[in-house]
């Protein structure tokens, strides 16, 4: 059963190959935020951190074959830069929406890249395929223990940074990312799922009561635009994640220029989508709510933040 000691084991693990990303206050709309900015991290996103639990703790006969990853774009770029870093072969599988941006820092860490179908699902599937050829190591973008565990250490950094947050916002994608973090934080801290009305695939499972398909798009879809929630962090967002705030694509692009405007932090949209909320008003804090907002991608063409809304 996965608990908070698989999180505390993987950020010893972890802890020499990561950055402790900062964290900063920001007073918006007459609330002190605390931005914990995971965009800062090693490959430009907080995968990182499951990525490289994962390819620690294999054995070395199990990585020769060398390691598989299904991507958007971001877990890919984690996964070929820890095994850049560990001396293993990245085989990335990419559908066509995923950025030009990202297919070029892949291939620049020296990944194998293949491009396959239209959605994440047909990289996804295309991936085990290898597998199951090869016999290389799987490296799922969400739904593996070491993949929550490695996620999960940010909320154990996050809590010694900032020991008084009442609530997080937390982007959701497959949920391995909310999963990790709300399993550290459970009975603690609220943590708020935060999703665009385009990929609201948390969204549907809760109120499922189980993981569903969900139809995926947006401006978002490439780090947010899995169509189904893993088995694994179900449970754990059925008793500790408290809401789920779904938020358009223009508040996200406009969160995203607020975010350089006034920080100058490059955030991508799924990176953004926390902050949206915020700034849109979908998530309105109490007076004293002291409110955690995770800033979790940075992989974004800079020039698309200083073009007009």
């Amino acid at each position: 059963m996965f608990d908070r000691s698989h999180i505390s084991q993987a950020a010893e693990r972890i802890a020499p190959y990561l950055r402790i990303t900062p964290v900063i206050d920001v007073r918006e709309a007459g609330h002190l935020l605390n931005l914990k900015l995971e965009s800062l991290q090693v490959s430009g996103t907080f995968k990182a951190r499951g990525a490289f639990n994962r390819l620690l703790g294999a054995s070395p006969d199990t990585l020769q074959a060398g390691v598989v990853a299904a991507s958007g774009g971001n877990h890919g770029i984690a996964v070929a830069h820890a095994a850049r870093s560990l001396g293993v072969v990245a085989h990335i599988f990419v559908p066509l929406r995923a950025p030009q941006a990202k297919l070029d820092k892949l291939r620049a860490l020296g990944a194998r890249v293949q491009v396959v179908g239209e959605r994440y699902a047909d990289a996804l599937a295309a991936s085990e395929q290898f597998i199951a050829l090869t016999g290389a190591l799987r490296s799922h973008a969400y739904d593996q223990i070491e993949t929550l565990a490695g996620q999960g250490t940010i909320a154990l950094e996050w809590q010694r940074q900032t020991p008084d947050l009442d609530t997080v916002l937390i982007a959701v994608g497959g949920g391995g990312l909310i999963g990790g973090i709300a399993a550290w934080f459970e009975n603690k801290v609220k943590v708020v799922a935060v999703e665009p009305i385009t990929c609201p695939t948390l969204h549907s499972a809760l109120a499922a009561g189980r993981p569903v398909d969900t139809a995926v798009g947006g401006v978002a879809a490439d780090s947010l635009g899995a169509s189904r929630v893993g088995e694994l962090m179900f449970p754990i967002a059925q008793r500790a994640v408290s809401s789920s705030v779904l938020v358009s694509d223009a508040a996200i692009v406009a969160a995203q220029h607020w975010l350089w405007d006034h920080l100058r932090i490059a955030a991508e949209p799924g990176g953004a989508a926390a902050m949206a909320t915020l700034l849109s008003g979908a998530y309105q804090p109490g007076i004293d709510e002291r409110v955690g907002v995770l800033i979790c991608g940075a992989n974004v063409d800079p020039a698309s933040l200083t073009r007009p809304l």
